[in-house]
């Protein structure tokens, strides 16, 4: 699945071929963030290209965008960008052409926030079995989908890859981690069914395998399909490393192309801080010692994102073997360019550090939404501002999203 084993000194600049055929131009993956750069309709903009077309002039192999939904009545953010049918088709090929400039390769993560959807922002909000996210009423009541809304969600994401495909993107991630619809069906502790879609290891893997088989058959042998899935869950009762392996393992037979680690959900957000800061700090990144066992059940080519910061990090987890491709997420909000100053230099790093503004219930969120201020100043044309605080960065994002939430309510 590779070309010729690298040097210690060249790995992050090497080529990468995935099953399918596609080759990346090098190691490093701008791993997906959340932009909430769509239109109140959740078009795709002139700021999305702007970002996009940014972040491919800094060097990155493959681009994976924001979660893109697939459903316009169950979204996860206010600005999401939804893709159900043809009417954006053309933004979407802008946006498409954009994310792929100076050779990188581009694809959209697809995604259905389930449960993980503000109170007040979806028409449905629905999950596997009626199991509301414990964070003080944030997010709206879910209750359980029929077996007729399951089948159709597994057409709506394969639809959804379809046009995405079709608009020139070289394939598409189906996220299935982070606590949305599909690791929802894999937590024991949402997914509570006694039906064919729950009950059972077996029975709660499901959905997802339907997805990918679904997702598959839409995009065709030669794109692009790649999953995220979580490592596990990090709460008491869900989604464990010992599950994980296992659906990993079936996921070996189902010709995915690349197998994105991380974890959490976003009542225990390990995706920002690698789920414990002792084991964090001995190894530089979140889920690398996942990685390897994941290595003894697939060939699957790796993707681990989070808390790499250096190229002689990064060389040294490809060179062992833990995984073959490097996910760059927040550092890229900050320093767009660092990509090609990793390839180009064994010695660089990233100067990024997490911001957090001392209340624990609230840092993940605070430095989520100082990334994505970031975001926003890429997509408008502008540097990043590294003296722009935190808690500036909550106090905005509470003023926007609530605005968002209300004019979503009004009809508009």
């Amino acid at each position: 699945m590779t070309t010729d084993a690298p040097t210690d000194t060249d790995v992050l600049g090497t080529p990468f071929t995935l099953p399918g055929g596609a080759t990346l131009k090098n190691r490093l993956v701008k791993a997906a963030m959340s932009e909430q750069l769509a239109t109140p309709a959740h078009a795709p903009t002139a700021d999305l290209e702007r970002l996009y077309g940014r972040w491919a002039s800094g060097g990155a192999g493959l681009s994976i965008t924001g979660n893109v939904m697939v459903d316009r009545r169950s979204i996860g953010e206010p600005r999401n960008v939804v893709v159900e049918d043809e009417r954006d088709v053309e933004a979407l090929r802008r946006w498409a052409s954009a994310a792929k400039g100076d050779g990188t390769t581009a694809i959209v993560q697809i995604n259905h926030p389930g449960r993980q959807t503000m109170t007040g922002l979806s028409e449905l909000a629905v999950a596997p079995s009626a199991v509301p996210v414990k964070m003080g009423g944030a997010f709206a009541k879910p209750r359980a989908l029929t077996v007729p809304e399951i089948e159709e969600i597994v057409w709506r994401f394969a639809q959804t890859a379809k046009i995405v495909v079709a608009a020139g993107f070289d394939g598409v991630q189906i996220h299935a981690a982070h606590g949305y619809l599909i690791s929802q069906f894999l937590s024991p502790h949402v997914n509570r069914r006694t039906d064919e879609w729950g009950g059972d290891p077996e029975r709660r893997r499901r959905f997802l395998l339907e997805v990918v088989r679904a997702v598959r058959e839409a995009i065709g042998p030669d794109r692009i399909l790649a999953i995220k899935l979580n490592s596990a869950d990090f709460q008491r009762g869900g989604f464990t490393e010992e599950e994980s392996l296992a659906v990993i393992e079936q996921l070996d037979a189902e010709r995915v192309d690349l197998l994105e680690i991380s974890g959490g959900t976003y009542e225990s957000p390990a995706m920002s801080d690698g789920g414990t800061s002792a084991s964090t700090a001995a190894r530089e990144a979140f889920f690398l010692e996942f990685a390897r066992r994941v290595r003894e059940v697939t060939t699957i080519p790796l993707l681990v994102t989070g808390g790499f910061r250096s190229a002689a990090g990064m060389t040294e987890a490809i060179g062992e073997g833990a995984t073959d491709l490097i996910g760059l997420a927040r550092p890229l909000a900050l320093e767009p360019d660092l990509p090609a100053a990793l390839v180009a230099d064994r010695a660089a790093r990233s100067t990024f550090e997490l911001k957090t503004i001392g209340v624990k219930k609230l840092d993940a969120i605070a430095d989520l939404w100082w990334t994505q201020h970031q975001i926003h100043r890429l997509g408008a044309g502008k540097e990043p501002d590294p003296r722009y605080g935190p808690r500036r960065a909550v106090l905005g994002a509470l003023r926007r999203d609530g605005a968002n939430i209300l004019r979503r309510k009004r009809g508009s």
